[in-house]
């Protein structure tokens, strides 16, 4: 992480030393820099002899060089111009002209400045760090004979049953195959209140177990937890470049040679052409390269994105990177499935009608045949509702499924379908009597799993039977609405392949400012390509699955209760580890907060440098007082960004 964070700041200010050069570490030339700046000023003040006075300004300027001059060579030998350059420079011509203190000055704070920026940096990054430190580095493992034994965690297999005491830390994911307990799962999801957790449940490294035992078989290696996943995507992330920080960058690389060149049409135009003094034209020269150095404009962004990154990761919202980050913060309009995003995600079986000889049990038998091929939420309540109904489902073969309306199948050599509204159309049974009792379950907000058999050949088709299926909002979801409206959202549209009348009913119930249903995959991305040519910037919220050419295109794809599934971790553009719609709403704050805080820094940064070039070429700005101010503003800038690591409000 160390080595990483060096990484970042060298690609971000240009800056290539390291902490320790040579036989003295950083502190101790930047110390020994300070002390013999100010013993040179003390001898300056008390007129004591000059020559002691150069010999501690220039150990001091050597000190403080030792961290600036060689990373200043390394970037001429590959023809670049960096702020390293423009300070040696600067320093070089210090000394030329006879300003020996200022000199020693600038060089000791160029090399301060650049220190507090890595310690500022640094903070950023151990938050991160922390992360890791919550996963024991030992789990109690038990063996076959019952014996418990004390392990790295990084020893123990796949399959390896582990023991949890209370109150200790979980060392690796799982699943729990006896006891019972409450579990902390804040470091991951970022909710404050525990969790049940009992047999069959999954466990997740890092978390912490209440008052009860857990015996845990393991599932997953140390390495590939869902706690080491995360913090590994959040530092791939902070690696990304935003869209603002490639444009700093690629303005700082056209910026800092221009600069460069300005300073040295400064100190020769006026005394060659206008009959100018050397020496005052040359300071304004320096000065110049002092003010223009770029430090606070590109360390910006980048301090920036890396805060709101963590923040947010340690309120269980993984962000992939600054691109998304910014792109949260300029959404105008949402697009929400609604299974599982605005309902609770768990249908239940409310209703069975048998409309043929066969009976109840067969018509949800057949039905739980086809829908035990699929993991819809809405085909899983239905094998559920079978299993609990104790019902024998047969097999069937040569499953299909139908996206956007259902899945098809063969028991026993007839072809049978079960699906929505829409299926039933297609296939050409919906007749007016049907119809009616179609619309009257759907009138309820309810879902429709219709079980009929499939036209063929001689055999026209026959509807066997209707299930209802209910799916109950989700308690908070309209309160979570209101804060995406409050937000800055415009528009929040829900997009479901359930039937109009459906998601009419949920949507006014939910607040949803407009619903569309009976959508297929395709109808979706019309629909959202439609919403980005109105507002621009657009998120998307679905299951990664049926919805992935919407996720595609949306500005930003976003997934809903990624605990546990790795696919939506790594595929989604911003996972909410939690079931939770308003941390959605805190992710576009902090979005916002961090675009608003880049635009502040950098037009601050240009701000000051303009106000100390109109000083430095009407004669009132020292080289003292361009270091200060380039110092300044850019642990300025550092400190403000910093401050998104704190609670995430409103912009």
């Amino acid at each position: 992480m160390h080595q990483h964070a060096e990484e970042v700041k060298k690609a971000d200010c240009g800056c290539e030393h390291d902490h320790d050069s040579g036989f003295f570490p950083q502190k101790t030339l930047i110390g020994f820099a300070g002390m013999l700046t100010g013993v040179g000023l003390i001898l300056r003040w008390t007129d004591m002899p000059v020559l002691w006075q150069v010999i501690s300004f220039a150990i001091a300027t050597l000190s403080g060089g030792m961290l600036v001059f060689p990373a200043a060579w390394k970037a001429l030998l590959k023809f670049k111009l960096d702020m390293n350059v423009l300070m040696t420079v600067a320093v070089i011509g210090a000394w030329i002209i006879g300003e020996h203190a200022e000199g020693a000055a600038v060089v000791f704070l160029f090399a301060l400045s650049e220190w507090l920026e890595g310690l500022s940096a640094e903070r950023a990054k151990n938050a991160v760090r922390s992360l890791m430190s919550l996963t024991p580095d030992t789990a109690l493992r038990k063996s076959t004979d019952g014996e418990i034994e004390e392990v790295q965690a990084s020893s123990v297999l796949e399959g390896d049953l582990i023991l949890v005491r209370s109150g200790q830390r979980i060392p690796l994911d799982g699943e729990v195959t006896s006891g019972r307990s409450v579990v902390n799962q804040a470091p991951i999801t970022g909710e404050s209140v525990p969790v049940e957790k009992e047999e069959g449940d999954d466990v997740y490294a890092g978390t912490v177990n209440g008052e009860g035992s857990l015996e845990v078989k393991v599932t997953k290696l140390a390495a590939d937890s869902t706690l080491s996943r995360i913090t590994r995507l959040v530092e791939e992330a902070e690696k990304s470049r935003a869209p603002t920080q490639r444009f700093v960058d690629k303005f700082a690389s056209i910026y800092t040679p221009l600069v460069f060149v300005a300073a040295i049409l400064t100190a020769l135009i006026a005394p060659l052409f206008f009959g100018g003094e050397w020496q005052p034209w040359i300071y304004k020269a320096l000065a110049l390269l002092v003010i223009a150095c770029p430090c606070a404009l590109v360390i910006a962004t980048p301090v920036s994105i890396v805060s709101g990154l963590t923040a947010l990761a340690r309120r269980g919202v993984l962000v992939k990177g600054g691109t998304h980050l910014e792109a949260l913060g300029k959404l105008k309009a949402l697009a929400v499935d609604k299974t599982g995003t605005i309902t609770a995600g768990k249908p239940r079986v409310v209703g069975l009608k048998s409309l043929s000889d066969e009976t109840e049990s067969g018509v949800l038998a057949l039905a739980a045949s086809i829908d035990s091929h699929s993991e819809h939420p809405i085909a899983r309540a239905v094998v559920e509702h079978a299993e609990m109904r104790e019902v024998t489902i047969p097999k069937s073969i040569n499953y299909q499924s139908i996206p956007g309306q259902g899945a098809e199948a063969e028991v026993d050599g007839i072809s049978y379908f079960v699906g929505n509204h829409r299926l039933v159309h297609a296939s050409g049974l919906c007749g007016d009597e049907l119809e009616t009792k179609l619309s009257e379950v759907e009138s309820k907000g309810l879902s429709l799993a219709v079980l009929a058999r499939q036209p063929h050949w001689e055999d026209t088709g026959e509807v066997l039977g209707l299930i209802s299926i209910g799916d109950s909002l989700r308690p908070d979801a309209r309160r979570a609405l209101d804060s995406l409206h409050e937000a800055g959202l415009k528009r929040i549209v829900m997009l479901s392949g359930d039937n109009q009348r459906t998601v009419d009913a949920i949507a006014e119930e939910a607040g949803l400012d407009e619903a569309f249903g009976d959508m297929m995959p395709e109808d979706k991305v019309t629909k959202l390509r439609g919403m980005i040519a109105q507002h621009g910037h657009v998120g998307m919220i679905g299951d990664g699955v049926n919805d992935a050419p919407a996720l595609a295109i949306a500005s930003v794809g976003i997934a809903m209760g990624a605990i546990g599934s790795d696919t939506a971790i790594e595929t989604a553009d911003v996972a909410l580890m939690k079931d939770d719609l308003s941390k959605l709403a805190e992710a576009i704050n902090l979005g916002k907060r961090t675009l608003s805080m880049i635009r502040f820094n950098i037009a601050f940064a240009l701000l000051v440098k303009a106000v100390f070039l109109v000083l430095t070429f009407a004669g009132h700005a020292t080289l003292w007082m361009a270091i200060l101010a380039d110092t300044g503003a850019t642990l300025l800038v550092i400190v403000n960004s910093l401050r998104l690591l704190g609670r995430s409000g409103k912009p």
